[in-house]
């Protein structure tokens, strides 16, 4: 294998879908388990943060990032019948780098089911287990049979299951506890061979009202991709990272308390198995009036208020601030008003 090219004060700005202008202080792209190791040798040897990065896709980045920052370009996607699982059911190995809504394509074209639902969400395959991606009620982790990962540190190749991911909503243990601490190289989901068609989504079933049959799995794909695009904006055209923040998820008493003041019946909510209840972000920034806020270069969605966007095109901004702060005055309104902290979804590298 030849040896990894390792570049000094490279430019992020084509590497991540907010379009800011950041610069690793080292920068490698590894396509390879060997090139990983290889890229991980050369951080400890010159004494190295590491520093993941995919597709950029749920990430803000400070405008410089010390230590190496180390691109995941891994490709390749494998099945296999699983063992001891019910008849119907197929594991397909992808490597972290590949595109997420790619693969999804690939596999409905396959006859490979389960991720329809999840079509068209930005990033590679190895950032979803980190975020624990869901969307019109599908998770990754609903999925998941095992990640394959690399220690930091120690350079050890370990397989991590379903349990040890401690998934939550939007939420793993990559987020928490194991936190720069291990890169995520392959993972394998367990779809079915057979189409087990969910639409109980309200966006979804509302899409399907006057279909006289069940959908197939394209269609809801082709459904979920036309709703997405109907309400967020393509990052290719105006720079963004999807959701900014995590639809909170609250108890009945706190639920009973918004009710009694914006009325009932008028206020969102999801039931969760826990007995605890989703309310829509982008309704509670929408009641403190947000949407199509701007502030210098960057700004509210004017369709969907839980999108934050960078309007600017100046390699000199300071957007990653500005970003941060519009979402910290955002934050500050629900909370006065609603008693609702807002957790940030993307994650924040580097000083800002």
């Amino acid at each position: 294998m030849p040896d990894l090219q390792i570049e000094k004060n490279k430019s992020l700005l084509a590497m991540n879908t907010m379009a800011l202008d950041s610069t690793a202080e080292y920068f490698c792209s590894a396509s390879t388990l060997e090139a990983v190791h290889q890229a991980l040798s050369f951080a400890k040897r010159h004494n190295l943060s590491v520093t993941p990065l995919g597709a950029g896709s749920n990430v803000i980045l400070a405008t410089n990032l010390s230590g190496l920052v180390l691109h995941l370009s891994l490709k390749g996607c494998e099945s296999a019948a699983p063992v001891g699982a019910a008849h119907g059911s197929v594991d397909v190995t992808f490597a972290a780098g590949e595109n997420w809504h790619d693969m999804v394509l690939m596999c409905l074209d396959r006859g490979w089911f389960g991720l329809e639902n999840l079509s068209l969400i930005p990033g590679n395959m190895g950032a979803a287990a980190i975020q624990n991606i869901g969307a019109y009620g599908v998770e990754l982790s609903n999925l998941l049979v095992s990640l394959q990962v690399v220690d930091i540190q120690s350079g050890a190749v370990l397989e991590l299951d379903r349990e040890a991911c401690q998934f939550s909503y939007r939420d793993s243990v990559f987020k928490q506890s194991l936190k720069d601490k291990y890169i995520i190289t392959q993972l394998t989901l367990r779809l079915s061979t057979e189409p087990n068609i969910n639409i109980d989504y309200p966006a979804l079933s509302a899409y399907f009202v006057e279909l006289d049959r069940e959908p197939t799995p394209q269609m809801v794909s082709d459904a979920v991709c036309n709703i997405r695009r109907e309400k967020l904006p393509d990052p290719c055209e105006l720079a963004n990272v999807g959701s900014f923040f995590k639809n909170p998820v609250i108890n009945q008493s706190a639920l009973a308390g918004l009710q009694s003041v914006e009325g009932k019946g008028k206020v969102p909510s999801y039931s969760q198995p826990d007995g605890l209840v989703k309310v829509p972000a982008a309704w509670l920034i929408d009641k403190c009036k947000f949407r199509g806020t701007r502030r210098g270069g960057v700004g509210v969605h004017d369709k969907q208020a839980l999108v934050l966007v960078n309007y600017s095109n100046d390699a000199d901004n300071d957007s990653a601030r500005e970003i941060l702060s519009l979402a910290k005055e955002i934050q500050a309104a629900v909370k006065d008003r609603f008693g609702i902290n807002l957790e940030v979804e993307p994650r924040i590298y580097g000083p800002v």
